[in-house]
């Protein structure tokens, strides 16, 4: 793994939190019980101090960062989609920020809300619980629905259990030069499809 102690603050890790050995965690950083960090994710705790709550999960080239004197948060069952950036804000308990979505300084998500992929989060954004946030600037669609919000937490258990799992599976491996006959797939522990193919 990559920790750095920066000016004297050195990473802090639970036990049961996992990181991918090519995520970077500089300084200020704390990361909850039962975290799952990607690979590529960069937590830069060199200004402000970032927090990821338990359960929450910060996944492949997501970026954290913030001001001096300020905490970029990820609430308990947080989950932080690929490439997302987060910039001095906080993210409320059971949110999700989308794909490649960028939350700015000082704003917060509402608990149980939802940002939709690419969307734009401005610096100062006040948010309400499930609310839907779309767009470039990102705005309220609607309220988030009771089958989106199930949805949500079924990903986000997915990446609960997905820490525990590569703390017992994930090893470094040399390649194979062609599939083996009989392939096994892959399977996470709670069947989730993907939205749209859900009916």
């Amino acid at each position: 793994m990559s920790y750095y102690a920066f000016e004297g603050l050195v990473p802090v890790v639970h036990p049961t939190a996992w990181v991918h050995p090519t995520a970077v965690l500089i300084g200020d950083v704390i990361v909850g019980p039962g975290v799952y960090i990607g690979p590529h994710a960069s937590l830069r705790g060199d200004y402000g101090r970032l927090i990821v709550e338990a359960g929450a999960n910060i996944q492949d080239g997501c970026i954290m960062h913030g001001y001096c004197d300020t905490d970029t948060v990820v609430r308990e069952c947080g989950h932080i989609g690929h490439g997302a950036v987060l910039h001095g804000c906080i993210i409320g308990r059971d949110a999700l920020v989308g794909m490649n979505s960028v939350v700015m300084d000082g704003a917060v998500i509402g608990d149980e809300s939802i940002v939709a992929a690419m969307s734009f989060v401005k610096a100062g954004f006040a948010g309400a619980p499930r609310q839907l946030l779309v767009g470039t600037p990102a705005r309220c669609l609607r309220a988030v629905s009771d089958d989106e919000l199930y949805w949500k937490r079924l990903n986000t258990r997915e990446y609960q259990d997905l820490a525990e799992r590569c703390r017992r599976g994930l090893r470094e491996a040399a390649p194979l030069a062609e599939p083996e006959p009989n392939r096994p797939r892959l399977r996470g522990t709670t069947a989730v499809q993907p939205k749209h193919q859900q009916r």
